[in-house]
């Protein structure tokens, strides 16, 4: 265990950021499942910004890498347009 008082305080403060990160994290990939499995065209249409949006501000926090957000967008984008 760490003596010194700042460890003990740097260990409290990156146990609160990894709670705060899993929890935007998981999230982010239930709003991506729910997106996934969506049959309506006009409903996902809707939710698309708002999950674009998601994923961009998870990428703002570093939670995930900016390429990784690019490719869930294109992936995602094409998802949608490809519903009847």
């Amino acid at each position: 265990m760490a003596n010194h008082k700042s460890a003990l305080k740097r260990i409290r403060q990156s146990e609160k950021k990894r709670l705060r990160n899993r929890y935007y994290h998981k999230t982010a990939r239930t709003a991506l499942k729910v997106l996934r499995s969506e049959e309506d065209k006009a409903a996902a249409a809707k939710q698309l910004p708002e999950v674009i949006s998601l994923l961009d501000k998870l990428v703002k926090k570093n939670i995930i890498h900016k390429n990784k957000a690019a490719n869930l967008k294109s992936k995602l984008t094409k998802h949608v347009n490809k519903l009847a």
